[in-house]
């Protein structure tokens, strides 16, 4: 057989959201307002929810660090992406696309398990009103926001070192924005089974687990709602979760859209897009999710804007 010199990459290449010329400038100042809203909206909830001594709660103690894990999401991405649109250089080293795709996975195997969590918390507060406070006490709420980083950590380093243990040495061009498991493994030549393997199991595991929790929750918590009898305590109750539940219907449809496509219509584009939305828009989206409706954080910031 002929010899064959490969040569090991260095380097990336990130092709971004759009190859167009005409949109990179367009492009940049829109990214930069949508990460302006998201780094304001987010840092406002977790100013809030720890000065206020009215958010003191369990369902704000998840929902700050909710707003910890979006903003680390974004930010993990957004400002990398905005300075290779401003200085037009798209490459990005080995090592730091391997940092890059580590951070992501543990802020959206976070975010995937945080909002399992404040389901199961909504679950609590309206099925066991009682002992809620008993059960979902400091110490349990510590423990589950610790299990939830830990895991995640291991999981971003666990798929992280499966995709950077094949080779690359022939194609260094990404088709996407940041760097992601399936665009980088697509680059691969060498074999990519295992990688691909331990991708699919942890990727499929993660989100049907917390998809389960989050299905019984809100499953039992319509039971319970149902159940009362006043209008105005039905009223009450579900006010509490639509917050949460707008949320986790916008996050989880957008991972099922990408993940439950027909083989012979995916594409990178389409993942693309869809990354666009769960890294940019949703981190963006959940701080007025939760607050708009929400009279309590209204009340906090007013409070908090008028002691300023």
């Amino acid at each position: 057989m002929a010899n064959r010199n490969f040569t090991q990459v260095t380097e990336f290449i990130l092709i971004g959201v759009s190859e167009r010329p005409d949109l990179q400038i367009p492009l940049f100042f829109v990214f930069l307002v949508i990460y302006g809203l998201t780094v304001t909206g987010n840092l406002s909830i977790i100013t809030l929810t720890s000065v206020d001594s009215r958010l003191q709660t369990p369902m704000y103690f998840f929902l700050r660090h909710l707003a910890i894990i979006n903003l680390g999401n974004s930010t993990v991405i957004v400002p990398k992406m905005l300075i290779s649109i401003l200085v037009k250089k798209h490459t990005t080293s080995f090592y730091e696309c391997a940092t890059q795709l580590g951070g992501f996975l543990v802020f959206i195997v976070a975010e995937i398990f945080m909002l399992a969590v404040m389901a199961y918390d909504r679950y609590e507060a309206i099925c066991n009103p009682l002992l809620y406070m008993v059960v979902v006490s400091r110490q349990a709420c510590f423990l589950l926001v610790s299990l939830t980083y830990f895991y995640s950590f291991s999981t971003a380093v666990v798929v992280s070192c499966s995709v950077f243990s094949v080779s690359y040495c022939s194609s260094n061009v990404i088709n996407h924005f940041y760097c992601d498991t399936v665009p980088l493994l697509a680059l691969s030549c060498s074999d990519a089974s295992f990688p691909e393997t331990v991708v699919f199991i942890s990727a499929s595991t993660n989100l049907m687990f917390s998809i389960t929790v989050v299905v019984a929750s809100y499953f039992n918590i319509i039971l319970s709602i149902l159940r009362i009898h006043s209008s105005e305590g039905r009223k009450r109750a579900f006010s509490t979760c639509a917050s949460h539940m707008t949320a986790v219907s916008i996050f989880y449809g957008t991972l099922l859209f990408m993940y439950l496509q027909p083989r012979n219509n995916h594409s990178l584009d389409t993942d693309k897009l869809t990354s666009v939305f769960y890294t940019l828009v949703i981190p963006m989206l959940n701080p007025m999710i939760y607050s708009l409706r929400n009279k309590e954080v209204k009340a906090a910031l007013r409070k908090f804007l008028t002691n300023y």
